[in-house]
């Protein structure tokens, strides 16, 4: 049997075969990075190796992480002394992974985080065909009330609202979070044909989707001088330091899944709640796991996982919790 070990407050290891996932500590040979959110990226290293698909390596660069990174396309397996690994598309942001680990000790599919369906700012979504012993899935919208629109009423939403507010003289500000969510608002609005401002810190990013194709539109950083009357994306960190804080007239759409709860509307004073997430639903995950039938299902990155193991049981899927914590900014 596979032995799994939480390690930190991500990542994974599994010893017996020298592999850790999104993992920083000392006792893993090779070490698999599922994307490029911060709380996901190993810090340090001492691995003998460490993977991620080529967006991501170039996001974890972008970043800060000073360590050597291999880069493993998708569907493209390498062998380790103990196992057989392969990535495959997680549709959660450009180039976001789940690892798909075969060994003697059995199989196992750690999502890291994901979507399905997928974002259309990502490589889209792709599961193994092979019958899964252990899963690992993160379950941040652990609840019943998680269940999303559909993307094409998302998108009306959001072009709607800079559509709008341009129209009666405001500027739209979308709060998103910089890598993921802010470049998939610029791909959504770019028919608009309307110049978009973006936050200093996405920006950077931004050129790694361009190498891969997307296209986010015209485009660029922010500047507190001439930003009023333009399309703005910024996180929900930099409005209360001071972004656009110039611009009079101006109406902010908060956009994440966390929307979903109308007590975010007085917690960030904003005008509109816009629930697009960069993860799959409640349903989505009971429905994705009915389809897998895994002989194990760890429930990672959640504050409830009582609910997804009610669920759960109730279709016979046997399931535990795996106690990690995921950051709240989705």
């Amino acid at each position: 049997m596979l032995k799994i070990i939480k390690a930190g407050n991500h990542g994974i290891l599994l010893p017996q075969l020298g592999i850790g996932l999104d993992y920083s500590g000392k006792q893993a040979e090779h070490v698999f990075v599922s994307h490029g959110h911060a709380d996901h990226i190993p810090w340090s290293s001492n691995a003998r190796a460490v993977y991620a698909t080529p967006p991501t390596k170039k996001f974890m660069k972008l970043r800060g992480a000073k360590y050597k990174v291999q880069d493993l396309p998708f569907k493209q397996s390498i062998e380790t002394e103990n196992a057989r690994v392969t990535f495959y598309p997680a549709g959660h942001i450009l180039g976001s992974a789940m690892t798909f680990v075969e060994s003697d000790f059995g199989n196992l599919l750690y999502t890291g985080d994901y979507r399905t369906p997928p974002s259309p700012t990502t490589e889209g979504f792709e599961l193994p065909d092979a019958q899964i012993d252990s899963f690992i899935t993160e379950a941040t919208f652990s609840l019943p009330v998680y269940r999303w629109a559909d993307y094409e009423e998302l998108k009306a939403e959001i072009t709607g609202f800079a559509q709008s507010s341009l129209d009666e003289g405001y500027t739209p500000v979308f709060l998103a979070y910089n890598l993921g969510k802010a470049q998939e608002i610029m791909h959504l609005v770019k028919d608009l044909n309307h110049p978009v401002q973006i936050h200093g810190a996405g920006f950077k990013l931004c050129d790694v989707y361009e190498e891969e194709g997307i296209d986010l539109g015209n485009y660029e950083t922010y500047d507190r001088e001439t930003c009023e009357g333009k399309i703005l994306i910024c996180p929900s960190s930099a409005i209360n330091n001071g972004f656009a804080s110039n611009v009079r007239r101006k109406r902010i759409a908060y956009c994440s899944g966390w929307a979903a709860m109308e007590s975010r509307r007085s917690q960030l004073t904003v005008d509109k709640l816009i629930p697009l997430s960069d993860h799959l639903d409640f349903f989505e995950l009971i429905s994705l796991c009915e389809q897998l039938q895994p002989k194990m299902t760890y429930i990672t990155h959640t504050p409830n996982p009582d609910v997804v193991k009610h669920y759960l049981d109730q279709r016979n899927i046997p399931s535990q919790f795996l106690d990690m914590e995921g950051e709240q900014d989705d």
